[in-house]
């Protein structure tokens, strides 16, 4: 989910590119680093001199950044380096983080989804190269080429002529939706893209992977990857979904910044209907775990493998080739790979001379960055409970610095925070040019009355607009989050702003009207640039009811 702030949507994602940057307003109190920690087995002693200074770097991270809590975890050849805790697990408590705080770790559960595919397919149960209508006979696309062309292998690969997070509507904010509604719908996303030929960030296909694995080993989701992966790599605190969270475990409580400002806890969601896309709650100790075995090449400590070099290599080969962009700041251009591009489940790239594996994740309240190198046999995690991904990149590259550029100490922090106020800048430049472009005189051409009724789009299902008491609210049916009211802004052209007030997502509504004065078809347009592309309302086609039904 990139390319903004790093909001939590999965989607989630994610930051697409080294030097994608955080670009909220937030406010919260300040948090000084944790002295509690976890020394696992097996350290490997004192950490390089660049990260002599790192509890202070990470006092510094939490303040600048406005984040309650981080977890970090380092592995250096097969060891545990370092795995930590520092600030709190929420505001105005006194419960600290430490190495085995549970947070959402939202996309970055793609990797286990690519790797239950493998896993299946050493067991000779699928064909990666095989098509997904032989195993989901029901799996439609818009397009019959595609429908018909689609490889299990694509579902991981963000290549299929979707456009930037379609569809991610069906799933977030949370809808009454089911995985098998949401991948039945599918059939109606539009595909604006040509297959294979563009990268375009989704979550929605892992939704298809996600029933691929259900069908294929006939185990649900959550009981695949809890049996067959968290279980054999020793992932003993891991969950599936926030759904298996008590009250009396270690979990980090998600932060947002509401209306861009202050930073405040939003309630916890779980992500029930694309599980596969970004579900998983882990800790760093486990997610330690996880990256010795990715970096062993699937081997896990008692040498058996848990998936096969050739599935391994595969999952970190490049399928999609993503472009390379100019970074936002000039002090950034150091982060500029040389190649950029995504394998199954991980992105691609290289700093420094080394190639990268490594992915984030964006879920409410949580932001995440797990990064190895391989040629190093090197993994940092860092896990944070704000939606900074600022802070995960600054924590992430003065690791990387510290084993792939000691000559170098650069401060992160102060590049990111630049690189924040930057975007937070361009956010208020964009509102000004809507606000000098704007006809303050002008009014609807309806009464509200006119405005309301029930729309309904091909892919999401019915919007329903209402009138009452001189104000017109919007109300998605299957999101209960995604309620608000409007306000007119210039001619048939209104403003939502959702009653939800961490969602950042606040959006212009634009109203066609028929020969006749009839409402033709309603349009939605995000307002801000910060906002985060999991909330697609470009991609909407909504029209009144009774035009619909005409239509089906």
């Amino acid at each position: 989910m990139p390319l903004r702030h790093l909001s939590p949507r999965l989607a989630v994602c994610v930051t697409l590119l080294a030097f994608a940057v955080a670009a909220s307003a937030q406010t919260a109190p300040e948090q000084a680093a944790s002295s509690s920690s976890l020394e696992p087995s097996g350290t490997q002693g004192p950490l390089p001199v660049q990260l002599q200074d790192f509890d202070a770097y990470m006092a510094d991270t939490l303040k600048t950044f406005k984040v309650p809590g981080i977890a970090v975890a380092i592995v250096k050849d097969g060891k545990v380096v370092l795995a930590k805790g520092y600030g709190v697990r929420e505001v105005g408590k006194p419960d600290r983080v430490d190495a085995d705080t549970l947070f959402a770790i939202a996309s970055n559960t793609k990797a286990f989804t690519a790797a239950a595919l493998q896993m299946l397919a050493d067991e000779g149960k699928l064909d990666m190269d095989g098509r997904v209508i032989d195993y989901l006979p029901g799996f439609r696309m818009s397009d019959p080429y595609v429908t018909h062309e689609m490889r299990i292998r694509d579902l991981l690969a963000h290549r299929s002529g979707l456009s930037l997070g379609a569809g991610d509507l069906l799933y977030w904010p949370p809808t009454s939706y089911t995985t098998a509604d949401v991948v039945k719908r599918l059939a109606d996303v539009p595909i604006k893209n040509s297959f294979r030929g563009h990268y375009a960030y989704d979550n929605i296909l892992f939704a298809v992977a996600t029933q691929a694995i259900e069908k294929v080993s006939g185990q649900s989701y959550a009981d695949f990857i809890r049996q067959h992966i968290f279980r054999p790599v020793g992932m003993t605190e891991t969950l599936v979904d926030m759904t298996y969270l008590k009250h009396s475990m270690d979990a980090a409580t998600g932060h947002a910044p509401y209306n861009f400002k202050e930073v405040k806890p939003v309630p916890p969601m779980a992500w029930l209907n694309d599980p596969g896309a970004g579900g998983i709650y882990a800790s760093v100790n486990d997610l330690a775990k996880w990256m010795n075995v990715q970096l062993a090449g699937g081997k896990l400590p008692d040498g058996k493998q848990l998936f096969s070099e050739k599935s391994h290599r595969e999952m970190w080969s490049m399928l999609t080739p993503i472009p390379v962009g100019k970074p936002p700041i000039p002090e950034l251009a150091p982060l500029t790979p040389q190649f950029s591009g995504y394998g199954e489940g991980w992105f691609l790239s290289d700093y420094q001379g080394s190639k990268l594996v490594w992915h984030t994740g964006g879920w409410p309240g949580f932001v995440s960055r797990l990064t190895l190198v391989p040629g190093q046999n090197l993994g940092v995690v860092v896990l944070t409970n704000q939606q900074s991904g600022a802070a995960f990149n600054a924590v992430t590259y003065r690791v990387l610095d510290a084993y792939l550029n000691a000559e170098h100490k650069t401060d992160w922090v102060a590049v990111y925070d630049k690189a924040v106020k930057k975007g937070e800048a361009d956010a208020d430049s964009s509102w000004a040019k809507h606000e000098a472009a704007r006809d303050k005189d002008s009014k609807p051409s309806l009464p509200l009355s006119g405005y309301a009724g029930t729309y309904r789009d091909p892919w999401y299902g019915d919007i329903v607009v209402s009138e009452a008491q001189g104000k017109l609210r919007l109300r998605f049916s299957k999101t209960r989050q995604l309620v608000g009211t409007m306000a007119p802004w210039q001619h048939d052209t209104f403003i939502v702003r959702w009653d939800d007030r961490s969602l950042d997502a606040d959006a212009f509504v634009n109203f066609a009207l028929d020969d006749d004065g009839h409402v033709r078809e309603m349009r939605m347009q995000p307002i801000s640039p910060l906002t985060d592309f999991s909330f697609d309302f470009q991609d909407l086609r909504p029209v009144p009811v009774k035009a619909a039904e005409k239509q089906d």
